[in-house]
């Protein structure tokens, strides 16, 4: 689109002097948590708030993949995803899980996350008329015989899609073993199963309420965007392990409480749980460092929080604070430009997987009823 010169510069100006203030705005010296504040996100956030300004100025094509990857690299490097605007309905994930699932012992064998990168790259990442025949379509197209690659080949951003929503969901599905109930009742068993493999961040027969409030306003401190998922309960009420890994964060922190940072076996998601009980936060012998596994217990709701000194109930309501940090390379771990996305849907889909516990009267931890083996990952060293 043509812009006249003297409205985009103009418009560059703006961006110069709002990056700059934002750029001076950042506070010093306060301890890292992604529940409300972090200063590589808040920088990043103000960065892509200059974003949605171009955009509203079509300067930028509104979602395009390109202006989420790193510039400054030759061709010939690969670039390297720095933002990720993950959109995926519930209802979508759960189709494209059960066409891949029902696949698994025909010829040609579909994978889930393929379809929703399809379908992504086809309708420019909106999904607000999904419907399950699109899906269905595609699968059928697929088993008939057309390739991936055949139906893609003019798809400018399908790789793209491909590669951030296997960041997202590439630990959900595979092959695990699971604890069963025996026929009669009495006692366990040992499956092999291929299918969903994680687990609802609470655990089975616990209520809980929530609503889409990624990116609303946060005012302790200073203002700042929401980066999780706030699921309201009860005190006490048991935090799971949504996919297994390993803790690389635990302990007291101002803005998130007691907290525990989990990251997944492939390294690419790291999951935050926040606001934890005061006095009892976590699962007794949890440290940073251990492996844990998908639908274990690793703590207990609370509302701690926003103080600090340690071990203060500051939060206003009883909530469990949850969110997901993407990591293509491990660079992007701690800096300047995080990737965190919108769990809403996610957890929508996590209701239906929901990790049953029973308390020791003893040590009065919850353990997991049915003790669960990801077999799709090696553990990392």
């Amino acid at each position: 689109m043509h812009m006249h010169e003297p409205f985009l510069k103009y418009t560059l100006a703006y961006t110069l002097i709002a990056s700059t203030l934002f750029s001076f705005t950042v506070p010093v010296n306060i301890e890292r948590d992604s529940s409300d504040y972090d200063a590589c996100q808040y920088e990043s956030h103000a960065y892509n708030s200059n974003e949605s300004f171009l955009r509203e100025q079509n300067l930028l094509e509104p979602d395009s993949p390109e202006n989420y990857l790193t510039v400054g690299q030759s061709s010939t490097e690969k670039k390297l995803i720095k933002w990720v605007d993950f959109r995926v309905p519930a209802a979508a994930m759960k189709k494209a899980i059960a066409l891949d699932i029902a696949s698994q012992d025909k010829p040609i064998q579909l994978h889930f996350i393929e379809l929703l990168a399809y379908l992504a790259a086809k309708n420019g990442n909106n999904f607000g008329g999904y419907q399950n025949k699109q899906l269905d379509d595609l699968a059928a197209k697929l088993s008939a015989g057309k390739t991936m690659e055949e139906l893609t080949e003019k798809m400018k951003y399908y790789d793209y899609y491909l590669e951030a929503f296997t960041a997202v969901l590439g630990g959900f599905v595979g092959n695990y073993e699971i604890e069963v109930p025996n026929a009669d009742g009495q006692g366990k068993h040992w499956e092999q199963r291929y299918g969903v493999k994680v687990f609802s961040p609470i655990a089975k027969g616990y209520y809980y309420g929530h609503y889409d409030d990624f990116g609303t306003g946060r005012g302790y401190g200073f203002s700042r965007r929401h980066l999780g998922n706030d699921l309201i309960g009860s005190i006490g009420t048991p935090i799971i392990a949504v996919e297994s890994g390993v803790i690389e964060e635990m302990g007291w922190n101002q803005y998130g409480g007691w907290r525990i940072g989990i990251r997944s076996f492939d390294s690419h998601r790291y999951y935050y749980y926040a606001h934890m009980r005061k006095d009892f936060p976590y699962k007794t012998g949890l440290a940073v460092g251990s492996k844990v596994e998908a639908g274990d217990v690793i703590g207990y709701m609370g509302r701690t929080g926003y103080s600090i000194k340690e071990n203060v109930n500051g939060m206003n309501k009883t909530h469990l604070h949850f969110g997901m940090q993407l990591i293509f390379d491990e660079s992007q771990k701690d800096c300047m430009s995080e990737i965190w996305i919108d769990v809403y849907e996610i957890v929508n889909l996590l209701g239906t997987y929901r990790s049953a516990v029973v308390k020791d009267p003893e040590t009065k931890n919850y353990n997991r009823v049915y003790d669960f083996n990801d077999l799709s990952f090696v553990p990392r060293d």
